[in-house]
């Protein structure tokens, strides 16, 4: 054969090489609207994809798929998928504005369509974050059986590991800041959590717009390079124990029946090159649907005296102190007085079993009555099996009482039937214009957007854990919380004890707590901790014997028009101004490092403001109570030197100088 036909033979053989790995494997880019955000499908024996910052690979290939009984796995069924591409540019603007009261919201979306029209994948590409989800288009009802999310790293990076010993979880859980390598297939996290590469920045992992699906834990990968999502199975039998708790004790082998033509959850990446970042992004809310309600104008976040954290601690009074009408009065009073927009009736107000009848020591009408009088709301405590066994009955008494909310508690679970609770009683309370606050549940997954009245979820190591430790909740986790937990949504950690202590001198002591650090770094709480329903958990006594920092506690809102980072290192120190109105309020809070910040107060603009601020004390390392109020006039030239004690912090309230 001659050299020319041998020519032509080789470049005849390259060409069939090069269309039939064509055919095998199908790839796909995807920019965010700067460019910094690179994401890379492809499609070869299952997806498959990866994420870069700025050049620098942040995710690695990482393989997704779903499967459906009675189908193929979706990750080798996308055959020669249809391309849609749409960009997206516009505002989102919140109903309960927990950082500000808008936000931007750009993006560029891929849609990859299977052939059959079954089935798609949808990938969002954000300056500052990674989204993508699946899409099914089926008839009647399915059977999820299984559900593949990796997330694969380059290197050898550190994670913030929220580690769980059980699918039946609060999702309470201590942060601990181990390498990914040490993280095998049999240890699992709740979401969300964060990896720390060697390169690039920080990566949250968590999910939006979880409905009628199991919610997405973390486990190792075989490998120890990656973590792949964990899911509930479907319950088929339960137990309950101690009359709250609901075990499963019979479960599926698939996760979730469901309806074929529906979205799934989005599977989400925010990436944070400082650790500013987290306290300002607002993706899980903006990924979630829109409102369901069509009026949110009865929605007023506010603040509580709450009666539970403090075991009703109080004295000075001629009545009996308990779960009784005089002593609920009493908190009405002590709310009014002090500003305050709701009270909690917590746990022991109703019969057990019976959300309708209240115990004889209890006389709701009377009390609801007197609220109203005072310009108070009343929120009720309920179990959420007692809630979910007569919700519309219980709901509608509720209603025709005047009760302001729900406080929904001890969930501790997210399959399927656990999630359709969320949203039913979101739904049916948003209908009765009622409040509600989860606690004993599941981390923040978007629902707040869609119905605006779910006002905060609890699932954190709050200030309930010093009541019986000071290894759970303690200033080095008080320091995590605003960039990992606060980063899903509302978190009612419920601050504002007032007396405070060291570690040398601490004691857990369930009737009458302490919290661990300064009364400054509890104040600073109220700024830089997001929940639109934030408790005052401390006793109407004690606040009344602290009227400097009542004071503070009396001004300071609950929701934000504007929100300013002035310092932020993760599980370290943090320093956030917020504006609400024409006033600004400023929180600084450090683990155990004593340490000194400059605060810039060009945020403050062209106007004179007088500052109040409460400070630690000259003796707060001796005495974690010691505080110093002061005051003086400031404006956006200026800088504080602000100084923190171990475990301290710093509050500042700021209003122009003029009012």
């Amino acid at each position: 054969m001659s050299l020319p036909h041998r020519c032509v033979r080789l470049i005849a053989i390259l060409a069939i090489l090069l269309l039939v790995n064509g055919l095998s494997a199908a790839e796909w880019r995807l920019e965010s609207p700067s460019g910094d955000v690179l994401v890379e499908i492809e499609e070869s024996d299952g997806v498959r994809f990866s994420v870069q910052h700025k050049g620098e690979v942040v995710i690695d290939r990482s393989q997704i798929d779903l499967t459906i009984r009675g189908r193929k796995p979706f990750g080798t069924s996308l055959g020669a998928a249809n391309e849609t591409r749409t960009e997206i540019n516009e505002t989102t603007t919140f109903v309960v504005p927990r950082r500000f009261k808008s936000l931007p919201h750009r993006c560029n979306e891929l849609t990859l369509t299977a052939e059959s029209g079954s089935h798609a994948l949808v990938v969002r590409a954000y300056d500052r974050g990674v989204a993508y989800r699946w899409v099914t288009n089926l008839p009647g009802g399915v059977v999820v059986e299984s559900e593949l999310a990796e997330f694969r790293f380059p290197g050898t990076p550190m994670t913030w590991f929220p580690e769980e010993d059980s699918l039946m979880s609060h999702q309470e859980r201590v942060y601990k800041h181990v390498p990914l390598g040490e993280i095998g297939p049999e240890r699992f996290c709740s979401t969300g959590m964060v990896v720390e590469p060697q390169n690039g920045p920080k990566v949250y992992l968590s999910e939006s717009d979880l409905a009628s699906y199991p919610g997405m834990f973390l486990r190792g990968a075989e490998d120890h390079r990656g973590l792949v999502g964990k899911f509930a199975p479907y319950p088929l039998a339960t137990r309950t124990v101690r009359d709250r708790d609901v075990m499963v004790t019979k479960a599926a082998d698939y996760l979730a029946k469901t309806s074929g033509t529906r979205a799934y959850p989005w599977r989400v990446m925010i990436l944070a090159e400082a650790d500013a970042d987290f306290l300002t992004n607002e993706l899980i809310y903006q990924l979630a649907p829109p409102c369901e309600l069509a009026d949110t104008s009865w929605i007023k976040p506010g603040k509580v005296s709450w009666d539970w954290w403090n075991g009703i601690n109080v004295t000075g009074v001629d009545f009996r102190v308990g779960v009784n009408t005089a002593t609920y009065k009493h908190f009405i009073d002590f709310a009014a007085e002090a500003g305050l927009q709701y009270i909690i009736l917590d746990e022991g107000w109703s019969k057990r079993g019976d959300l309708t009848q209240t115990v004889p020591e209890i006389d709701l009408v009377e009390l609801i009555g007197h609220a109203n009088d005072k310009g108070v709301g009343v929120i009720l405590w309920t179990l959420w099996n007692e809630l979910d066994a007569n919700m519309i009955e219980a709901l509608d008494k509720f209603e025709g009482l005047g009760v302001a909310g729900i406080k929904v508690d001890f969930m501790q679970r997210d399959d399927q039937p656990l999630v359709e609770f969320y949203h039913r009683t979101a739904a049916e309370a948003g209908k009765r214009r009622m409040l509600v606050d989860f606690h004993g549940s599941c981390k923040p997954f978007g629902i707040r957007r869609t119905y605006p009245n779910v006002i905060s979820f609890e699932a954190v190591t709050g200030l309930e854990n010093y009541k019986w430790s000071n290894e759970t909740a303690t200033p080095p986790q008080e320091l995590v919380l605003p960039f990992i937990r606060m980063t899903a949504g509302p978190m009612d950690y419920t601050p504002g004890a007032m007396d405070n202590s060291h570690r040398e001198y601490f004691h857990d002591i369930y009737e009458r707590p302490m919290s661990l650090g300064t009364r400054c770094h509890q104040l600073a709480m109220y700024v830089v901790y997001e929940s639109p329903l934030q408790m005052l958990a401390d006793s109407p006594t004690q606040y009344r014997r602290e009227p400097e920092c009542l004071r503070f506690l009396s001004a300071v809102p609950t929701v934000w028009d504007e929100t300013v980072v002035l310092h932020a290192e993760l599980g370290e120190v943090v320093a956030i101004a917020r504006r609400s109105g024409d006033a600004w309020f400023v929180g600084a809070m450090t683990n155990w490092t004593p340490r000194r910040l400059e605060l810039d107060l060009s945020f403050l603009g062209d106007r004179a403001y007088k500052l109040e601020a409460w400070a630690d004390g000259v003796n707060a390392d001796q005495n974690a109570m010691d505080f110093k109020h002061t005051t003086q006039t400031v404006t956006s030239a200026d800088s504080l030197q602000v100084r923190l004690e171990s475990g301290g912090g710093w509050a500042g309230w700021l209003r122009p100088a003029n009012d």
